[in-house]
């Protein structure tokens, strides 16, 4: 193949994602809605919905540590409990399952640049009351770090407190981290990581460190306009286990609704393939949205249309999101989650 040719393949994504966003410009050109007056569903931050009791609460960082080793089947490793929250030596069970890893992403540096593989794992896998970040295009990564950075992507929901950490942490990062964490984290491709169930009912739930997790038991209650995602294996979680993928129920009837506004058959919003590439999973600097967790999915909705994250690209996600509601974007949040994603 001729050097011009391959020129044109290599920059034919990046040219892609340029006339999409040229077409979402022309949208914010005709108009956009007011800001969102609603509140933010409490479900999708992993709080407590205002004006009701608490959540039940245990697990997790309120488990004490006894100082025995905890062990995970597959795995030759043993780690403390107080090993597996240490943010700047990340307790790693499966390091074969990854590329060798920068320091940014398994030690960080002491006092506020914590560790990226505490949270969202060394395979960049995340959980639901953060994000996953493997496959992330690099150019991606590093505007959304700048963005934390300069103050431009924040929460709707106040009591959202890791969203306040990340910017702690995007400020302790210097190019060269920020530089590492993108490249290592874009090289690991995508793999199934949630299981989407339409139900009537969830189990009863309580929260720990924002993220939903089933009460010992049977008891369930009703899903009423609820996203309740779940670890798929909630001991294996509290280990951190980054193999143990979670269970996103949603209404019935939320992927019918979703796919008809993802795919453009609703006129109150634009086709998300218009972006994020026919098979959502990405297209050049845009990310994909394909298998990504739906609680997260809905914030991020939520934000860009409350104009709490405004960094670079979000105004041309405004237009798309101005008229959605709570319920659209649970829909549309149901819908992505449960496709498979492809590889970039």
């Amino acid at each position: 193949m001729r050097k011009r040719d391959q020129s044109r393949l290599a920059v034919a994504p990046v040219a892609l994602a340029a006339i999409s966003f040229a077409s979402f410009v022309v949208l914010a050109l005709v108009g956009i809605a007011a800001q969102t007056t609603a509140a933010p569903p409490a479900w999708a931050y992993g709080v407590t919905p205002a004006g009701a009791a608490p959540a039940p609460r245990g697990g997790g960082p309120a488990t004490p540590d006894d100082g025995s080793p905890k062990h995970l089947d597959g795995s030759t490793q043993a780690f403390t409990l107080a090993q597996l929250r240490d943010s700047f030596n990340i307790a790693d069970w499966f390091p074969s399952d990854h590329p060798p890893a920068p320091d940014v992403v398994m030690k960080g540096r002491a006092p506020n640049l914590r560790a990226c593989g505490l949270c969202h794992y060394p395979n960049g896998r995340g959980r639901p009351e953060n994000s996953g970040i493997a496959n992330l295009p690099v150019a991606y990564f590093t505007q959304q770090i700048a963005d934390f950075k300069n103050g431009l992507r924040t929460s709707a929901e106040t009591r959202k407190t890791n969203t306040g950490l990340m910017v702690q942490i995007a400020k302790a990062m210097t190019d060269d981290d920020v530089k590492a964490a993108a490249e290592y984290f874009g090289s690991i491709g995508p793999s199934p990581w949630i299981k989407v169930v339409e139900t009537d009912t969830v189990p009863k739930t309580r929260l720990s460190a924002g993220m939903f997790t089933p009460l010992p038991g049977s008891e369930s209650e009703p899903i009423g306009a609820r996203i309740i995602e779940v670890p798929a294996f909630p001991e294996r979680t509290d280990l951190r286990d980054p193999r143990a993928g979670f269970i996103a129920y949603v209404p019935k009837g939320s992927l019918a609704k979703g796919k008809a506004l993802v795919t453009g058959g609703d006129a109150r919003t634009t086709a998300c393939a218009t972006c994020h590439g026919p098979t959502l999973s990405g297209l050049g600097p845009v990310p994909g949205i394909a298998g990504v967790s739906p609680s997260y999915q809905v914030r991020q909705l939520f934000d860009m249309q409350a104009g709490t994250r405004k960094g670079l690209w979000s105004p041309l996600m405004k237009a798309v999101v101005s008229r959605l509601t709570v319920d659209d974007m649970l829909a549309i949040a149901a819908y992505t989650a449960s496709l498979t994603p492809a590889p970039r």
